[in-house]
């Protein structure tokens, strides 16, 4: 039995102060859960939010990293600098970065196996667009997308990524895709791991939606089949909002 992953990108969001105060009303509102709770935040809140989330349940992840260890990459953070402050999680491949910051396929696979050598667990997104979307090109699309992600690594390290399905006509709309879209486009990506890597394998694999996830459309997303729960975005800016989201089966 697959957990569930409800994991938060506050995106470009939140002073430290706000960050702390966030966490503080969060934690006993999502203490008895049985999900994994993540919350990735920009960077100069990371060691605020570590700071404070400790004796909770509540786990901090980045939202981006360089595939690199250090160098001349101004503005850029390597995996091995999110791990001494003592990060677990990193967001990789969001479509935004793909957009607006060239990222592509091959450094989203990159950045993977520099995770994996820093001990981070990869949170990897992929996702269609409108126009592909429109012309029946989505299962092309995000397999792709999974197989060249997880190129070269071990079945170890694939068991051990999680993916996010992020449809991104649908990311910061409003809309969402159907519990049944959603849930066979996860199908897809489980059967391309399948595929390299066995099933045995593909079943293991934490694959999360998002899109416009919130607390009312929440429980018919996560209990379909294959959906493990959610990359949350703007719903993950609010305390209440945010918790209903994780305590979506109560």
């Amino acid at each position: 039995m697959r957990r569930k992953v409800i994991a938060g990108n506050w995106k470009m969001n939140m002073l430290p102060n706000e960050a702390m105060a966030f966490i503080e009303g969060l934690a006993p509102l999502v203490k008895n859960t049985d999900a994994e709770v993540i919350l990735c935040v920009p960077y100069t809140d990371l060691f605020y939010s570590l700071l404070t989330a400790q004796e909770t349940n509540i786990k901090i992840g980045a939202q981006n990293m360089h595939w690199e260890e250090s160098g001349a990459y101004t503005g850029e953070v390597s995996g091995q600098m999110l791990k001494s402050i003592g990060v677990e999680y990193v967001i990789i491949g969001h479509s935004e970065r793909r957009q607006y910051f060239n990222e592509t396929d091959e450094t989203v696979n990159k950045k993977i196996k520099a995770a994996f050598a820093n001990e981070l667990k990869p949170i990897v997104c992929v996702g269609e667009t409108l126009e592909q979307r429109e012309v029946g090109k989505t299962e092309e699309v995000i397999t792709a997308q999974t197989k060249i992600a997880l190129d070269g690594l071990t079945e170890e390290q694939v068991e051990n990524t999680i993916i996010a399905y992020e449809p991104i006509w649908a990311i910061g709309t409003g809309k969402t895709a159907t519990a049944e879209d959603a849930n066979n486009s996860i199908k897809a990506i489980r059967n391309e791991i399948a595929k390299n890597y066995g099933q045995n394998i593909a079943d293991k694999v934490i694959i999360q939606y998002g899109g416009s996830v919130k607390a009312s459309n929440a429980k018919e997303l996560f209990s379909t089949s294959d959906i493990d729960g959610g990359l949350v975005g703007g719903a993950s800016l609010k305390v209440e909002e945010f918790a209903n989201i994780v305590n979506y089966s109560i």
